[in-house]
């Protein structure tokens, strides 16, 4: 298999023939954890390994608190073991009046 048979549902803002699936790994990963559908975090999981996809959504940029809260689920970890986890929570907002 050259590349995960992924739906439109996450991608819908870009050309999916166009995407380098190894060189944007994290991208993908992170657009399907948080936009996609459960078939294809599947493809997901077929495609690239649960060991690498769990690496690539420890690595995230940015993940909705759901979507961590799904990976701890799926990878038995903790919401600290994510990197964007902890970006989030060293700029949480402080309302100054």
């Amino acid at each position: 298999m050259d590349k995960p048979v992924l739906s439109k549902q996450a991608f819908w803002d870009v050309d999916m023939d166009k995407i380098d699936y190894e060189k944007n790994a994290r991208y993908v990963v992170e657009k399907v954890i948080e936009r996609g559908k459960s078939e294809d975090f599947d493809s997901l999981l077929k495609f690239y390994g649960i060991k690498k996809v769990k690496e690539l959504a420890l690595q995230a940029l940015w993940l909705s608190d759901v979507s961590i809260s799904f990976c701890c689920t799926v990878f038995k970890v903790k919401p600290t073991d994510f990197k964007c986890y902890e970006k989030k929570q060293s700029n949480r907002a402080h309302w100054n009046f």
